[in-house]
């Protein structure tokens, strides 16, 4: 049998904390090979190759739950490769759409900035002063600044 790794051994290999190893097995993206007679996780290089592949997939900005869907089409003898390239269009034209959304923002900054008086007293702050007035159409992104939960990358 292949050398297997513990937990400690697989995150050092994969460059990540203990932790996120646990975290991405709460999330049913990873599960140890075995356990020791101790009772210690233990991992094989399937499973170091799974969490090279998962971070690589958030490092382009799919989700955990992107990422394992990309897993199952992974296993799946049905799957196409046109089906991961679906999966890899549909977050490019999410990156695009909050790239756009991230552009207004700058503008909407710059704006602001422009009516800056420094110098003169906080009292008289024109950017201030923008944040506490009722807004109607302000460019903000779609999302509302907030990421979902699922979003959110393991430390």
């Amino acid at each position: 049998m292949a050398s297997l790794l513990t937990i400690s051994q697989l995150a050092k290999v994969a460059g990540v904390h203990v932790q996120t190893v646990r975290y991405y097995e709460r999330c049913h993206l990873l599960k140890p090979l075995a356990r020791s007679a101790s009772r210690y996780r233990l991992y094989g290089t399937n499973e170091a190759q799974r969490l090279r592949f998962i971070k690589n997939a958030q490092a382009l900005g799919f989700t955990l739950r992107e990422i394992d869907e990309l897993l199952s089409l992974q296993v799946n003898g049905r799957a196409r490769c046109s089906d991961v390239q679906r999966k890899a269009k549909a977050k490019l034209q999410s990156v695009e759409a909050k790239i756009q959304d991230l552009h207004a923002l700058a503008r909407a900054l710059s704006g602001l900035i422009r009516t800056c008086r420094a110098g003169r007293p906080v009292e008289c702050c024109q950017i201030l002063h923008h944040m506490e007035r009722e807004q109607t159409a302000s460019p903000q992104p779609k999302n509302g600044g907030t990421r979902d939960k699922s979003e959110r990358n393991a430390v």
